[in-house]
């Protein structure tokens, strides 16, 4: 089980993390970007999970920014209120929380970032806009498409529904071509679902980032 600590992004912002520890010498570290509804139990329980593993893992609460300590499920009125909070934030704030998170656990090596969500959409952008990432594992993320201009700087491993059709796989098809352009030692993986929707993701002992953080991703699109 983890703990809550405290962090400060460098604007001076305070907010609150779930911190994991793994048993013996961390394999290396892992940012876990929450979804739209907080550090919740789900969200806790996956970062426990990748400190099973081995990796040392936090879950940044970027949410604190707008409302402290949020945490909701996953019912329609509680999707509402996600959302409302989300078009208050800025993926610039996001990343300078993701640094903060970086720079606590970067003791432990080699550092990855993987999302959900929401989140999947922060580790894209934190993928081309950060220095010091092993990798990054979006998980669907609407707003990656958005984002297509982007240039990785580490390698990436998307992670699609094939029946989601909130991102259509025209545009997942255009990011992944234009990621594995963008840079030439960078090699992506474009994981899709068969007959999967938004939001597939179910256990993280199927999906370690271990070969991720200690090797390039393969490409296999």
């Amino acid at each position: 089980m983890g703990t809550m600590i405290q962090l400060t992004a460098a604007d001076g912002h305070k907010f609150s993390a779930y911190h994991a520890e793994p048993k013996g010498k961390p394999k290396g570290a892992l940012v876990v970007v929450m979804e739209i509804f907080g550090v919740n139990s789900h969200i806790k329980k996956v970062t426990d999970e990748y400190a099973a593993d081995g990796y040392l893992a936090i879950a940044p609460a970027m949410f604190d920014r707008v409302q402290p300590g949020l945490d909701i499920g996953y019912t329609p009125a509680d999707l509402e209120v996600g959302r409302g909070i989300l078009q208050k934030m800025k993926l610039e704030d996001a990343l300078k929380d993701v640094t903060a998170a970086m720079k606590n656990v970067e003791s432990a090596g080699k550092i990855g970032i993987v999302g959900y969500c929401w989140g999947g959409t922060v580790a894209w952008k934190s993928a081309c806009n950060l220095t010091g990432l092993a990798c990054a594992i979006p998980y669907y993320g609407g707003g990656i498409p958005g984002l297509i201009g982007e240039k990785p700087r580490c390698p990436v491993m998307f992670h699609w529904g094939e029946t989601d059709h909130s991102i259509p796989i025209s545009m997942r098809q255009a990011k992944a071509s234009t990621a594995i352009s963008a840079v030439r030692t960078m090699q992506e993986h474009r994981r899709l679902r068969a007959s999967a929707r938004l939001n597939f993701w179910r256990n993280t002992s199927v999906n370690s980032p271990e070969k991720s953080l200690t090797n390039s991703v393969r490409a296999e699109v």
